[in-house]
């Protein structure tokens, strides 16, 4: 795999994929864990989830321009890697939340989310930059060898980042399982069983005082002799109060493995870092030396670059809107509506990676293939058929939750839970579901951080693929509207929603795509 590629690329790969392996076990459970630890509706977690993503990819803006100014890319990387280690070991904290401690608990786990998305920032695109400048200086050694050498080497970029993305969700791949594993061990240890529909009821009829209307305590009693181990739990403030203490303990104890994957993330970089380049080192000493008209004409190339970069960056904005829903409205799908008895719902987020690392080899073969017969598919024009592909996966889930019936969230979950659980989905709706978005995912994710590599100005490549990540935290801002729409709407509408803005990206990007060869090619 590692083959005719720069050798800091394994070292580069490996790096990222313990920090992935840590974000992802938190990522898998934020949502739910949210609801379920304070008690707040899925629209309010949702837009606590939607910020925290949000300053994770536009912190990198931040993170890219240190790193930039600083000329300190590998310091930057490794103080992003302590931060974070300390955001998880503040989660990890078993802290149960009351009436007494929520003012300050809530505003404390978020600082806690802050001090992850900071770090993250510091951590996540100037280690992609260290990536993009091996290719640099890969294509600058074979230029030395002749035409043909540098015409392969510079086919070589694309399948580099793939290969990067790949180890990132072989570590988003285990992640999803090691929270729902720990919660339901720790379950069982106090006497309890898993159900991801009883943290809702419990803290609704705690917040009422038991006054909860007659279906709903029907249903809280018929789920909690479920989740009983001896079947004779008595549906209760007790009870309630002691589930959620011990539900959310389990997800608690789950961070530290983050801290963890932390740890040993930052003892890989820091024992293989000398292989790694530094971009702005190296674009300050190549400075030297440029006539005035050299100068005027790099400045003219530089804004086409960037004219480039940012109408590229437009339209990810809406593949991250709609791709993050994983973590918002098709999460909750998977809760209410799919049939999850043996599987929690957060481990259905480890069938995207079970695909990145499937499909990649597949992706590869088949650029691969094109390029041999001389019809190379460009960067641009593939992350336009990724968009289309994202469409595909909402035009699914949409004719299928008409066909079904399937009203809003919120009405849904009133439902009684014999009839609820005669609507449900089979799992492998969500497969199929994943299986498009994860194919989409391969076209835009890996190809656009290799994009942002080619067209990116020498000394910007920690604030490009800082743009690139601040891009994704725009869209990643408004992945909340996923939950509101679902919760408010029959739930076709809201996928009808997400295919209609993959459709417009699509168009448009197609019709740049001309223009964006001409100027990658530059």
């Amino acid at each position: 795999m590692f083959k005719n590629h720069p050798k800091g690329l394994l070292a580069a790969a490996l790096s990222n994929m313990g920090e992935r392996f840590g974000y992802y076990i938190m990522n898998a459970v934020l949502l739910l864990f949210l609801c379920s630890k304070f008690g707040i509706s899925d629209q309010t977690s949702g837009l606590i989830y939607s910020c925290f993503y949000c300053g994770i990819y536009v912190l990198n803006l931040v993170g890219g321009i240190i790193a930039d100014r600083t000329q300190n890319y590998k310091g930057t990387i490794q103080n992003g890697l302590i931060t974070m280690a300390v955001g998880y070991a503040a989660l990890a904290i078993p802290i149960t939340a009351t009436t007494g401690n929520h003012s300050w608990l809530l505003p404390f786990t978020c600082f806690a989310l802050f001090l992850i998305a900071f770090g993250n920032g510091l951590f996540k695109g100037n280690l992609q930059a260290l990536v993009g400048q091996l290719y640099d200086n890969f294509e600058a050694e074979a230029a030395a060898k002749g035409e043909e050498a540098l015409k392969a080497a510079k086919g070589k970029r694309d399948s580099g980042f793939q290969i990067f993305y790949v180890f990132i969700n072989i570590g988003g791949l285990v992640a999803p399982f090691v929270a729902p594993l720990l919660r339901s061990w720790w379950l069982k240890a106090n006497g309890f069983l898993y159900n991801a529909a009883l943290p809702a009821l419990c803290h609704q009829y705690i917040n009422s005082n038991g006054a909860m209307d007659a279906s709903q305590m029907e249903n809280l009693t018929q789920l909690a002799s479920q989740a009983s181990i001896n079947g004779q739990a008595v549906a209760d403030a007790a009870f309630c109060s002691n589930y959620l203490e011990v539900f959310n303990a389990g997800i608690h104890y789950s961070f530290i493995a983050s801290v963890a994957a932390m740890l040993i993330s930052l003892v890989i970089f820091m024992a293989t870092k000398k292989g790694l380049p530094e971009p702005a080192k190296k674009a300050a000493s190549a400075a030297v030396g440029y006539t005035q008209e050299e100068k005027i004409a790099m400045a003219k190339e530089i804004k086409q670059r960037m004219a480039a970069l940012f109408a590229v960056l437009g339209i990810c904005i809406f593949f991250w809107l709609s791709f993050h829903q994983n973590g918002q409205s098709l999460s909750l799908f998977a809760r209410d509506f799919v049939k999850t008895d043996a599987i929690a719902p957060e481990i259905w987020q480890a069938v995207n990676p079970f695909f990145v690392i499937t499909l990649t080899p597949l992706i590869m073969a088949l650029f691969a293939s094109l390029s041999r017969k001389g019809r190379e598919v460009s960067t641009p024009r593939k992350i336009a058929i990724g968009m289309g592909i994202t469409g595909m996966a909402y035009l699914f889930l949409m004719i299928y939750s008409i066909f079904a019936g399937y009203p809003s969230g919120e009405e849904f979950r009133a439902l009684p839970v014999a009839e609820a659980a005669g609507m449900k989905a089979g799992w492998w709706v969500l497969i199929l579901t994943y299986f498009f978005l994860t194919v989409a995912e391969l076209f835009i994710s890996p190809l656009g951080l290799s994009f942002v590599s080619k067209v990116a100005p020498k000394n910007m490549q920690g604030l490009c693929q800082g743009l690139w990540l601040g891009a994704t935290a725009v869209g990643n801002l408004f992945i909340f509207v996923g939950p509101l729409m679902y919760n408010a709407w029959g739930i076709w509408k809201c996928w009808m929603v997400f295919l209609i803005i993959c459709l417009v990206a699509m168009s448009v990007m197609l019709g740049m795509v001309k223009w964006l060869e001409k100027v990658t090619k530059a």
